[in-house]
C-alpha cells in the first residue's frame, strides 16, 4: 500500500510530538518534519521551497507561539504577528504546492468570553473575546477562516480542529509562561521538595476549565483526516470540566504535596467557564480515552523523568 506523505508543522512542541507519535503508529503515513533551525515557518519563501521539495499530500498545522495569561498579556504583538504569519504562510504554501488535505489546529480561546456553555461551533464571532488572550485568539480565528475560504474558493480540503486546554507529555514548565496544569505540577513539585507550608494559586479558584490529554487530541486529528467531508472546524474536548481549585487539589494529590493551597484573588481569573460542546465530533465516532486522574499521573511521571534527565522544557 502506498503511504501518504504527511508534513507535521511544529512537530517539536507538545502537540506536534503527540501527532508524530500517533503518525508513527500508523503504517499509512510517510512523515516529514523540519526543526525551527531547518525551516523558519515565518518565512514564506522558505516554506514554499520546502513544500516544493518535499511534496507532502497532507499537512497538519500544529505550529504556534503559545503561552499562558501572563505571556499573552505581556507580548500581544508577538502572539498576533507570529501566529498570523505562520497560518498564512503554511496555508498558502500548501495550496500553491498542491497539498490535498490540511488540518489547522486552533484553540478553544477563539470563542467569546461569555459564550453559551458548553460552547458550540456556532458561537464563533458572536461576542467579545477574553482580553487576556485576545491576540492569540484573533490569529487562530484568522487561520480557521483562511482554511474555510480556500476550501470554498478553491475546493481544497483544508479544515480545522479547535482543541480545549491541553496537557501531557512534553509540556512547557516555565514558571511564568506555562499553562495551568504544567505550572501547577512544577510549583507543587518544588513546594514538596522545599517542604513549603503553602502554595498560592492565581485568582479565586472558581473558573471552570476542561482539559484534554494531548495524545487524545492526536487521535482525534487522525480520525478527522479519515473523514470524507469533515466540518470546516470542529471542537475537540473531553466533555466535562473542573474548577481551578479542584484541579489544584488533584495536582497536589498526584505530586504528593500535603501543604495548604491558598488563593491569590488579586490575580486575574480569565474566562469564567470554558467547556466545549463536542457533540459534532462525537457524532462522527470519536471519543477521548484518558481521564484527568490518569492523565495527571502520566504528565507528572513525564515531568519527573524529564527533570531527572535535565531535559525539562521551560521555554
Amino acid at each position: 500500500m502506498k503511504k501518504r506523505r504527511l508534513f507535521i508543522a511544529g512537530h517539536t512542541g507538545m502537540v506536534g510530538s503527540a501527532l508524530l507519535r500517533e503518525a508513527q503508529c500508523r503504517e499509512v503515513f510517510d512523515t516529514v518534519t523540519a526543526t525551527r533551525a531547518q525551516l523558519d515557518l515565518r518565512d514564506f519563501n522558505a516554506c514554499l521551497a520546502f513544500m516544493e521539495e518535499q511534496r507532502p499530500e497532507c499537512v497538519i498545522f500544529a505550529a504556534a507561539k503559545v503561552g499562558g495569561i501572563l505571556s499573552n498579556s505581556t507580548y500581544p504583538a508577538d502572539f498576533l504577528y507570529d501566529n498570523l504569519t505562520l497560518a498564512s504562510n503554511i496555508v498558502h504554501a500548501s495550496f500553491k504546492t498542491g497539498v490535498q488535505r490540511l488540518l489547522f489546529l486552533g484553540s478553544s480561546c477563539i470563542y467569546p468570553k461569555l459564550a453559551p456553555q458548553p460552547i458550540p461551533e456556532s458561537a464563533l464571532l458572536t461576542g467579545p473575546l477574553e482580553p487576556t488572550n485576545e491576540a492569540y485568539a484573533i490569529a487562530k480565528i484568522a487561520g480557521l477562516k483562511l482554511c474555510a475560504a480556500y476550501r470554498k474558493q478553491h475546493g481544497v480540503l483544508f479544515h480545522s480542529a479547535m482543541p480545549t486546554n491541553l496537557y501531557g507529555l512534553g509540556d512547557n514548565y516555565h514558571p511564568d509562561h506555562s499553562h495551568v496544569i504544567p505550572g501547577l505540577i512544577h510549583r507543587f513539585h518544588l513546594a514538596t521538595e522545599q517542604q513549603l507550608p503553602e502554595v498560592a494559586i492565581w485568582g479565586t479558584g472558581t473558573p471552570l476549565r476542561e482539559f484534554l490529554y494531548v495524545d487524545d487530541l492526536a487521535s482525534a486529528c487522525f480520525h478527522l483526516l479519515n473523514l470524507d467531508n469533515p466540518p470546516d472546524w470542529v471542537n475537540v474536548g473531553y466533555g466535562s470540566d473542573v474548577s481551578i481549585l479542584e484541579l489544584a487539589h488533584s495536582v497536589a494529590r498526584t505530586v504528593g504535596y500535603q501543604g495548604r493551597i491558598v488563593l491569590d484573588s488579586s490575580k486575574p481569573d480569565g474566562t469564567p467557564r470554558k467547556l466545549l460542546d463536542t457533540s459534532l465530533l462525537r457524532s462522527t465516532g470519536w471519543t477521548p480515552s484518558v481521564n484527568l486522574e490518569d492523565g495527571l499521573k502520566l504528565a507528572y511521571a513525564d515531568y519527573q523523568a524529564a527533570k531527572a534527565a535535565n531535559r525539562l522544557r521551560s521555554l
